[in-house]
C-alpha cells in the first residue's frame, strides 16, 4: 500500500494517507506531493478532499524521531532541505488550484493540525481526537509561514491559547470557534464531507487566480519571513 493514494469519486479527488501516523519526513512528502501533482496534471477532478486510513490519527506532524539525530548532529544541510520540503507541501495545498477539504479522522497534531490549516474548509471526526499545538512543549518555535497559515484558520484568541498553553480542542470546540465547518461522528464524516464538496463543481483557474491574491501575505510569511529565520539556525529546542 502505498503512504498516499488517490480515489475519485465524480469531480471529487479523495487522498488518503496511508502511513500510520502519517509523520512528516522525506519520503512521506515527496509521496504526498506527486499524488497532488497526478491529480492536477492527470484527472478531471475539481475538489480535492485528504482524510487518512488511521484509526485514531489524521496526522502527528513532522516525524521528530527521523528528524532528531539530525537536529543532534548539527546536520543542518538536512534539516534545513527537510523544512523546505515542508513548506513545498504547505504551499501546494494552500494554492491548490481546486477548493481543498481536509477530512479530519482523527488526532491532528502540531504540524498535522498545521497542515489541516492551509486546506479551504476543514470537517472534523467528533466521537474521537484532538486538534493541537504541542510544539511549546517539544521545544519547536514555529516559523512565520506555519503562524500565518495558522491564523489563516484559527481566531486569534484561539490560537493564543493553543500556542502558549498545548491546549486540545476537540471537534466541538473547534467548531464553536469556526476552526473546523461541522464536527461529525465517524460513520457521517465522509458522507457529509463528499455532499459538501460534490456541491463545490467551481473551475480551476478561476479558484487558482483567487487564491494568489487571498493568501498572498501567507506566501510571502513562507516565501521571505521562513528562509531568515531556516538560515539562522535557530529551529529546534530538542
Amino acid at each position: 500500500m502505498a503512504m498516499v493514494e488517490y480515489m475519485l469519486d465524480k469531480n471529487v479527488a479523495i487522498v488518503t494517507m496511508n502511513s500510520g501516523e502519517n509523520l512528516f519526513n522525506f519520503t512521506f512528502l515527496g509521496e504526498f506531493l506527486s499524488v497532488l501533482d497526478v491529480i492536477e496534471n492527470d484527472t478531471s477532478a475539481n475538489v480535492l478532499v485528504v482524510r487518512s486510513s488511521h484509526e485514531k490519527i489524521f496526522s502527528n506532524g513532522i516525524d521528530l524521531k527521523w528528524l532528531a539525530p539530525f537536529v543532534q548532529k548539527n546536520d543542518m544541510a538536512t534539516v534545513k532541505k527537510f523544512l523546505y520540503n515542508l513548506n513545498e507541501l504547505f504551499k501546494r495545498l494552500l494554492t491548490y488550484p481546486m477548493p481543498t477539504i481536509a477530512a479530519i479522522t482523527g488526532h491532528a497534531f502540531a504540524g498535522g493540525a498545521i497542515m489541516s490549516c492551509t486546506f479551504d474548509f476543514r470537517f472534523m471526526r467528533s466521537d474521537r481526537g484532538f486538534f493541537c499545538f504541542p510544539e511549546v512543549d517539544l521545544g519547536i518555535p514555529f516559523l512565520p509561514g506555519m503562524i500565518a497559515i495558522s491564523k489563516k484558520a484559527i481566531p486569534m484568541y484561539k490560537f493564543v491559547e493553543m500556542k502558549y498553553m498545548g491546549k486540545r480542542l476537540t471537534a466541538y470546540e473547534c467548531e464553536e470557534h469556526h476552526i473546523v465547518m461541522k464536527a461529525c461522528h465517524i460513520d457521517d464524516l465522509m458522507s457529509e464531507v463528499l455532499s459538501f464538496a460534490k456541491g463545490l463543481n467551481k473551475r480551476r483557474e478561476v479558484i487558482g487566480e483567487m487564491k494568489k491574491g487571498m493568501y498572498k501575505n501567507i506566501l510571502h510569511a513562507i516565501d521571505v519571513e521562513d528562509p531568515k529565520v531556516i538560515e539562522s539556525g535557530k529551529l529546534f529546542y530538542l
